[in-house]
């Protein structure tokens, strides 16, 4: 089935790689008030036309157009860090061979 739907994303002003993409016509108004404690002031990033076939970074339009439908919005969460770009940060104490 074709699906289209203008959205609006907004990024967080807390959280970095947090996204929330709504309706453009109806925009924040009826997001939960907790979720936009956690989320910050959303900083309006784009506006665009949402069909099957838009590529997103990292969702598929029918996952996002899905919770728009069901809940009002879909919250797209940073990736989650990788391991071993945290060994990056650690000072090493002792060669290993």
């Amino acid at each position: 089935m074709k699906q289209h739907l203008i959205v609006e994303v907004f990024r967080s002003s807390k959280h970095d790689g947090m996204y929330l993409y709504v309706e453009k016509s109806k925009g924040l108004k009826d997001i939960p008030e907790e979720l936009m404690a956690r989320f910050g002031k959303g900083i309006s990033a784009m506006t665009m036309l949402l069909t099957n076939e838009s590529k997103l970074a990292r969702a598929t339009p029918e996952k996002v157009i899905e919770g728009i439908r069901e809940k009002g919005f879909y919250l797209q969460l940073p990736p989650a860090k990788d391991d071993y770009l945290l060994d990056l940060y650690k000072t090493p104490t002792e060669a290993v061979y």
